[in-house]
């Protein structure tokens, strides 16, 4: 029943139609009525962990409800007209699996997490479109994921990496923070990764300023794994911005 609710909200959404309680009502047996409040909740729950988007009470007379961006990533995927979804929820569930196998992960890691999502390569998704070429192609040439062969590896093989705009747009925390939820537990519990998050935000807390740059706007360095690095601003134009909605 939370799944029928997803698929409604989702439509009521792209169709720019008022989500209302009265409306979800009909489309639940009736006999899950009384169960109404806990299926919102759960459907609630799938929509922000899969889209990154959160459904939020707009009017408590009426009862409408309406979806709203949460991951407060620069590029969304909204910067059209219109309520496209943004794809920020996807990417942030590739950003975790990439942290939690230890900062990469294999293609046939990636493809067996996105599998259990119902997502399949070479299948076009109603939502994501073909998701081969969105996680190969266009969120790599918009630089949130690295997409390379192994070293050495013979036959070839291939891994994903966060990519420069990952590093730059969002944290190992951040991450870390939504991978929890998803799981529904604390970061903490994930205590190997927690303490390299940690370490992350303490880096980003002191930044390393050299005496050529300007006391006035210094330029924060970041080091990831012993190599540091200035973020630099990606520019992006409307075609590519397009690539997330």
């Amino acid at each position: 029943m939370a799944s029928r609710l997803v698929n409604y909200i989702i439509e009521m959404h792209q169709m720019e139609n008022p989500i209302r309680k009265k409306d979800m009502l009909k489309i639940i047996n009736k006999k899950y009525e009384k169960h109404f409040p806990k299926l919102l909740e759960r459907a609630s729950f799938n929509i922000e962990v899969v889209f990154g988007m959160e459904l939020k009470e707009v009017d408590a007379a009426k009862h409408s409800y309406t979806l709203v961006d949460k991951m407060n990533l620069p590029y969304n995927g909204m910067l059209k007209r219109g309520r496209g979804f943004p794809k920020t929820g996807l990417l942030m569930n590739l950003l975790g699996v990439i942290f939690m196998k230890g900062n990469s992960a294999s293609e046939e890691e990636i493809w067996e997490f996105l599998n259990r999502m119902r997502i399949y390569a070479g299948k076009k998704h109603f939502l994501f479109g073909e998701p081969r070429k969105l996680i190969t192609c266009d969120l790599v040439k918009l630089k949130y994921l690295e997409y390379r062969q192994v070293p050495y590896s013979d036959p070839p093989q291939y891994e994903f990496l966060w990519g420069p705009r990952a590093y730059a747009e969002t944290s190992k925390m951040k991450v870390l923070e939504f991978w929890a939820k998803i799981n529904e537990t604390i970061p903490s519990a994930f205590q190997a990764r927690y303490e390299e998050a940690l370490r992350d935000e303490e880096e980003r807390a002191d930044p390393i300023v050299t005496p050529s740059e300007s006391t006035n706007a210094p330029k924060r360095k970041y080091s990831i794994s012993g190599v540091e690095f200035l973020p630099t601003i990606i520019e992006v134009d409307e075609e590519d911005s397009s690539l997330l909605s």
